[in-house]
C-alpha cells in the first residue's frame, strides 16, 4: 500500500462543505471534490495513524492524482522569491483628520489619529498626486483613495484634486482611479452626481440593522446615525449606474450574528457588500478565540445565503467571497498583499508619509514627507515592509491559506505583537473561515456552468 508522507500532507488542505468535502492543493491552487472516506483517511494519516486496509484504493487514487500534477505540488517560488522593486502604485490621501461621527470602534481616534484635527490643503494634495505620478515608474494605472476621518468634510478640495489629477495624468500617459470612503452623513445628491460623472468609486460605511448601527456609529451627542445614513446611501445607489460602490460594515462582539445585518442590507436594496471584524486589543466589543465557532457558523450561513440567492437569480456581491480559482491575483499580490510601505503609502494633511492609513500616528512609522521625500529611516521601513511576504513569516510558511490572504494585515500584526512579521492570529483564523466558504462557492459556480 502506497502511503502519503508527512511532507506531502502539508501540501494539501481538506475541509467539510455543506454538500461534502473539498481538497485544495495548496501550491497549484487546484481544488477537487472528495468523499467522506477520503477525508477520514487523510485525517487518520494527519494524526499519525497507519492507514486501514480499506484505504488502499483511496491512496492509489491520490497517487494517480499526484502523477497527473493535481496534488502534492511543489512550491516553485519558496526560497527563490524576490519581491518587486519599491515603485508606487497607490496613495491614500487623508484629506481630513476630523469626523462628524464618533464611531466607538474607530481605529483613527474618531478621525484625529491621536493628533490635532486638520484638513489637507489643495497644495498638499496636488503635491501628493505629483509624487505618485513621478514615483510610479512604468505603471499605467494608479489608485488614489480619499480617506480620513471623513473626507466629505473637505469635499471642495477632493473635487479640486480629482480635476487636477485628470489633467496631470494626461502629461504622464497614466490613468488615476479615484475612490473615497465615507460615513455618508454628508453624502448629498450633488456629491453623488459628481462622483457618478467623474467615475469615482465609493465605499459607503453602514453597519446593518438599526440597533447594531446605532450602537456603534453615533454623533458627538451620542445619537445614532442609522436613519440619516441609510437614506443617503439609498439616494446615492439610485444614482450609481456604474456599479462602483460598495457598502462596508464592521461587526463586533455585539453582532456576531452579522449575517442578519447582511440580510438587512439586501432588504434595503444594497447589492455590493463587505463586512469586516473590528480589531481591538481589549474591551467589550473585542472578539476572542472563544467566538470562532459562532463566527464560523455565521460565515457558512452567509455562504449558503449567497448560493441560494445566486441560484434563485437574485445574486449579490460579497467582497470576501470574490475568488477566481483559475485567474487569481498576480504572484507579488499573492505573496506580499497590499504593498504597504513600498507600493502604497498614506499622506497626512501636513504632507507626512506613512506605510498605510492604520499606521498614521504610530511612533516610529513616519517614513518622510512630500517636501523632503523618504528619509533614511523611511527607506529602512520600506525595505522591512517589502520583505514582509509570506515566505519570511514563520507562521505563514506553514499556513494553507498563505497564497490567498498574502500574510494578513501588517497594521494588525504590529498592533498585537509590535512586529509586522508576526500575524494577528484571530485575523488569520477568520480569513481561513472566509476562504473555505469562498472556495466552496467558486466550485459551485464552476459546476453550475459546466
Amino acid at each position: 500500500m502506497q502511503n502519503i508522507t508527512a511532507n506531502e500532507l502539508v501540501k494539501i488542505h481538506w475541509f467539510a462543505v455543506p454538500d461534502g468535502f473539498l481538497l485544495l492543493d495548496i501550491n497549484s491552487g487546484s481544488v477537487l471534490r472528495i468523499d467522506e472516506d477520503t477525508a477520514n483517511c487523510l485525517e487518520r494519516l494527519q494524526a499519525g495513524e497507519q492507514p486501514l486496509a480499506d484505504d488502499a484504493e483511496i491512496l492509489a487514487e491520490l497517487a494517480e492524482l499526484k502523477q497527473q500534477g493535481l496534488l502534492f505540488s511543489d512550491d516553485a517560488y519558496q526560497d527563490k522569491y524576490e519581491p518587486p522593486a519599491p515603485v508606487l502604485k497607490s496613495l491614500c490621501l487623508n484629506v481630513c483628520h476630523d469626523c462628524d461621527l464618533r464611531c466607538r470602534y474607530c481605529f483613527a481616534s474618531t478621525g484625529s489619529f491621536g493628533g490635532k484635527r486638520a484638513r489637507m490643503s489643495f497644495e498638499v494634495g496636488a503635491a501628493a498626486l505629483d509624487y505618485l505620478l513621478e514615483h510610479s515608474g512604468k505603471r499605467r494605472f494608479l489608485e488614489v483613495d480619499f480617506f480620513g476621518g471623513e473626507p466629505l468634510l473637505n469635499i471642495n478640495v477632493v473635487k479640486q484634486l480629482v480635476a487636477y489629477g485628470r489633467e496631470r495624468e494626461k502629461e504622464y500617459g497614466k490613468t488615476l482611479r479615484f475612490t473615497f470612503t465615507t460615513n455618508c452623513v454628508g453624502l448629498t445628491p450633488e456629491i453623488s452626481a459628481w462622483a457618478e460623472a467623474e467615475n469615482v468609486s465609493v465605499v459607503l460605511s453602514h453597519d446593518g440593522r438599526p440597533e447594531v448601527h446605532n450602537r456603534q456609529r453615533v454623533f458627538a451627542n451620542d445619537k445614532g446615525s442609522y436613519q440619516l445614513v441609510t437614506e443617503h446611501i439609498k439616494q446615492f445607489l439610485a444614482q450609481n449606474s456604474r456599479g462602483n460602490a460598495i457598502v462596508r460594515g464592521t461587526y463586533t462582539a455585539f453582532n456576531k450574528d452579522f449575517c442578519e445585518d447582511i440580510k438587512h442590507w439586501l432588504d434595503l436594496g444594497f447589492p455590493r457588500l463587505s463586512m469586516e471584524p473590528a480589531v481591538e486589543l481589549d474591551g467589550e466589543r473585542c472578539l476572542h478565540e472563544s467566538d470562532l465557532p459562532q463566527l464560523k457558523d455565521e460565515y457558512w450561513k452567509l455562504a449558503k445565503l449567497f448560493e441560494q440567492r445566486r441560484t434563485d437569480g437574485q445574486p449579490f456581491e460579497f467582497f470576501h467571497f470574490k475568488l477566481d480559482l483559475k485567474h487569481g491575483p498576480c504572484l507579488p499580490k499573492r505573496l506580499t498583499g497590499c504593498g504597504a510601505g513600498y507600493e502604497y503609502m498614506v499622506v497626512t494633511p501636513e504632507g507626512e508619509l506613512y506605510p498605510c492609513h492604520q499606521f498614521v500616528g504610530r511612533e516610529g512609522f513616519k517614513m518622510g514627507d512630500l517636501a523632503g521625500g523618504i528619509t533614511e529611516h523611511g527607506q529602512e521601513l520600506s525595505e522591512q515592509f517589502r520583505q514582509a511576504h509570506v515566505y519570511n513569516k514563520k507562521s505563514c510558511r506553514i499556513c494553507w491559506a498563505r497564497f490567498f490572504c498574502s500574510g494578513g494585515c501588517h497594521a494588525n500584526a504590529e498592533l498585537f505583537h509590535h512586529d509586522i512579521m508576526q500575524p494577528y492570529e484571530l485575523g488569520c483564523q477568520i480569513s481561513q473561515m472566509r476562504l473555505e466558504c469562498a472556495i466552496w462557492l467558486a466550485v459551485k459556480e464552476v459546476e453550475q456552468c459546466s
